[in-house]
């Protein structure tokens, strides 16, 4: 379950925020970063939207820790001026939790019972978005669900109608069942659900390349695109590159350096962004490096700083 604080544009000298449904108005589909575990935090957003991303999400933050601990919201959730619009995204098996842990963000503008558990819930989903909504009186502030196919098509449009009854803003779609992995994405099943709706509709699944970025929005028709996988190898992905170029590379270094991203975390980054650049050998001992300096030293060894 997800709910987003908003809004960027730089107009006359000065910065215009845009509300996430905004996006949705243009003729091109909206690019977005996936919410991704240990890897969408704010260093990571930093460098997806220098190339192309439009939006971008947290990793998922589980609402009851965040409401109850000053200490797990500071270590799960941090932003900055820049890193907008943004969706914040909640998981939560009560629509109390949701609420509370939305209301506390609003100011900032598959564990068991969670995620995938609730498609066969629909009526919890519907009061989820509803009690999240009532605590919210600035009726911008966007409130959108992230599911997976149930088996059943009908099913999904079933909830994903209640869904937009009860006031979601916009939805996501993996093209996927909870049960699958590997499998092909169903993207007939995002067109049919997208035909069903009046809201804005994102596939997500399989967007590994810009090439393959088109081909979903061409078979769903989808209002948005959403990458994990792809962006990670390739954070320049929607900035039109094949493959991640050197300047990304630069730019993670110093995004990274500036905001103190941990050696661990910098190291996975490139790891993921490099493994398709540099030759196995090179990956292999960039992977074995200890620390953030010895992992430079090795890029200037390398000539990519």
């Amino acid at each position: 379950m997800i709910s987003d604080n908003a809004q960027s544009d730089y107009v006359n000298g000065n910065f215009t925020w845009k509300k996430p449904l905004e996006l949705f108005e243009g003729k091109d589909a909206v690019k977005i970063c996936a919410p991704m575990v240990r890897y969408s935090k704010l260093a990571f957003r930093t460098l997806v939207r220098k190339y192309g991303v439009d939006l971008a999400f947290t990793p998922m933050i589980i609402s009851d820790s965040f409401v109850r601990s000053i200490k797990a919201r500071d270590s799960d959730f941090t932003t900055n001026s820049g890193d907008r619009p943004l969706i914040v995204q909640f998981a939560a098996h009560n629509a109390k939790d949701l609420a509370d842990a939305t209301e506390i963000v609003a100011p900032w503008a598959m564990a068991d019972g969670y995620g995938a558990h609730l498609l066969s819930d629909p009526e919890l989903i519907k009061d989820m978005v509803v009690q999240s909504r009532s605590r919210i009186s600035d009726e911008s502030f966007t409130v959108s669900i992230k599911i997976r196919l149930h088996q059943n098509i009908r099913q999904t449009v079933d909830l994903c109608r209640k869904a937009e009854h009860a006031g979601v803003s916009f939805i996501t779609i993996h093209g996927r069942t909870p049960a699958q992995r590997r499998e092909p994405p169903d993207f007939e099943a995002i067109r049919i659900v997208k035909s069903s709706l009046r809201i804005p509709v994102v596939a997500n699944g399989d967007v590994h390349t810009l090439e393959a970025a088109a081909a979903v929005e061409e078979q769903t028709g989808a209002d948005g695109l959403m990458s994990a996988r792809g962006l990670l190898q390739n954070p320049a992905m929607f900035a039109g590159y094949s493959l991640t170029p050197l300047c990304c590379v630069k730019d993670w270094v110093d995004i990274s350096l500036s905001q103190g991203v941990p050696s661990g975390c910098f190291q996975h980054h490139l790891s993921y962004m490099l493994e398709k650049v540099l030759p196995r050998p090179q990956v292999r001992v960039l992977n074995c490096l200890q620390s953030t300096s010895a992992i430079i030293d090795h890029l200037r060894e390398l000539h990519i700083l």
